[in-house]
């Protein structure tokens, strides 16, 4: 597992999943060839964000922010045992708890989650089938919803027709009187903030640690592959509006951009993280 010491903050990965991903699966102008003419341009991508076949390696994984007096998890992946019209994604039944539990954190000792945003790979684990009911799977956990976030989704249809996200993943945790409705520029802790960076959906905000002069930036799904860093302006099919995605990208991104800010990428290939430095009319990230 990787992990990262921010100061006196330690970040650890747990990954569910990591495979190559056709680009057409989230972009919808680029294909294998425009991956490979894009990293060409920005041969930094090459090895560890895409491959030489046109792949994004992407992971879907839960990062866990530990300060010593709490342990936060942010976004939860897709979970086992749910329902899902993505059949690579239906009744998974993974070890993810365990390997969680084998890093030193099993579910009883998480102390809040943090969804970046309500999509389907980031708050599966937010609850486990027991005895045929959704239960909390964190119980003695906060569970921290950006309001505008939660409210679009509680109305809105999930983003693959027919999966009932919000009600296995989300309405379980209400009914257990566990949610917390927050802003997006919450303050969870000292050292553990948000930042609102909306476009790809209402109320998405990235996670901003700070300790002892160090910061980290957990990006969500604002940046789902370095190509948006090298291409601020390249937006994705599941964006809910590609031009305030496009919009915050650009405003983000020379604040994070001073080559000391460690950026940790939610959907980023192995080393998963780097610094930020200014390239062209965009970035790159340096591992």
């Amino acid at each position: 597992m990787l992990s990262w010491t921010i100061g006196q903050v330690k970040i650890t990965s747990i990954v569910e999943s990591e495979t190559p991903t056709s680009p057409r699966f989230m972009f919808a102008d680029v294909d294998k060839n425009g991956v490979i003419e894009r990293a060409a341009k920005a041969p930094w991508l090459l090895p560890h964000f895409v491959n030489d076949q046109g792949y994004l390696l992407q992971k879907i994984q839960c990062l866990v922010i530990d300060t010593g007096e709490r342990r936060i998890a942010v976004d939860t992946c897709i979970g086992n045992d749910k329902e899902r019209s993505n059949e690579l994604w239906s009744h998974l039944q993974g070890p993810f708890l365990d390997d969680m539990a084998a890093v030193g954190y099993p579910p009883e000792s998480i102390t809040h989650v943090v969804c970046t945003h309500l999509h389907v790979d980031h708050v599966g684990w937010n609850t486990r089938l027991v005895d045929g009911a959704w239960v909390p799977t964190f119980p003695n956990a906060r569970y921290l919803f950006v309001e505008t976030e939660h409210e679009h989704w509680k109305t809105t249809e999930s983003l693959f027709e027919g999966d009932d996200v919000f009600g296995d993943s989300v309405a379980p945790i209400s009914e257990a009187g566990l949610a917390d409705l927050v802003e997006a520029d919450h303050r969870v802790c000292d050292e553990v903030s948000f930042q609102p960076t909306p476009g790809h959906t209402p109320g998405h905000i990235s996670v901003v640690i700070e300790s002892d002069g160090d910061r980290a930036i957990i990006t969500g799904d604002m940046t789902h592959n370095p190509l948006q860093i090298a291409d601020p302006d390249l937006s994705t099919m599941f964006d809910t509006d590609s031009d305030a995605a496009r919009s915050t990208r650009r405003a983000v991104f020379p604040g994070w951009a001073d080559g000391t800010t460690l950026v940790i990428g939610t959907h980023f290939g192995s080393p998963t993280a780097g610094t930020m430095h200014p390239d062209g009319d965009g970035y790159r990230l340096q591992v």
